[in-house]
C-alpha cells in the first residue's frame, strides 16, 4: 500500500463542496482509501492572478495503484466533478495533483513526482506540512524546511477544518 500525498483546489461555484466531492469520490474507489485531509486554506492565485482566490487543501491517501493509474483516476476525478480547462493555470472548479508518491521518483512527460513546483507553493506546502511536517523528499528536504525556506506571504490563509464527508472522515 502506497502513502500519497495530493493537493485539492477549487476556485469556481462552491468551492468547499468540490474538495469534499473530489475527496468522498477518491474514497469510493475500490484502490483508494483517503486517510486524512488537512484544514482548508484560502490561497491567492498562481501564474493567472485575474481570478479568484482558491480553497485548498492536501488530503492523505493510501492506494494499490501505481502513479500512472492514479493519475487516470485524479483525472477522470476532475473532469467527472465538472473541471473544464480553458486556460493554464486558470479558473477550475477542481484541480487534484499528485505531490508525493512514497518515495519514487517519477519523470515522464505527463507526469512529475515529487510535484515539480512544490518547492515553490506556500499554497501546498502549508497543508502539507499540516499533514506530513517530517516527510522526507528524495532529495532529502523535508517537508517543513522547504516551508520554512519560503517568504512569509499573506497568500494562504487558514479557513477552517476540512468538512466531514459522506463515505470517509476528514482529519
Amino acid at each position: 500500500m502506497a502513502v500519497v500525498y495530493v493537493g485539492l483546489g477549487s476556485n469556481i461555484g462552491d468551492r468547499t463542496q468540490h474538495l469534499v466531492d473530489a475527496c468522498a469520490t477518491l474514497h469510493r474507489h475500490p484502490a483508494i482509501t483517503v486517510q486524512a485531509v488537512s484544514a482548508l486554506y484560502h490561497t491567492a492565485p498562481v501564474g493567472v492572478t485575474a481570478q479568484d482566490w482558491f480553497l485548498n487543501a492536501v488530503a492523505c491517501l493510501h492506494t494499490t495503484l501505481r502513479p500512472p493509474a492514479l493519475l487516470c483516476v485524479t483525472q477522470a476525478t476532475e473532469r467527472r466533478l465538472g473541471r473544464v480547462t480553458t486556460l493554464h493555470w486558470g479558473p477550475r472548479v477542481i484541480d487534484i495533483d499528485i505531490l508525493l508518491y512514497d518515495a519514487l521518483q517519477v519523470h515522464t512527460p505527463y507526469l512529475t513526482i515529487p510535484h515539480a513546483a512544490l518547492h515553490e507553493r506556500r499554497f501546498v506546502l502549508v497543508p502539507l506540512a499540516e499533514l506530513a511536517p517530517e516527510y522526507q523528499l528524495p532529495s532529502g528536504a523535508r517537508v517543513r524546511d522547504l516551508l520554512s525556506a519560503l517568504p512569509d506571504a499573506n497568500d494562504v490563509q487558514w479557513v477552517g477544518p476540512f468538512p466531514a464527508y459522506a463515505d470517509g472522515q476528514a482529519s
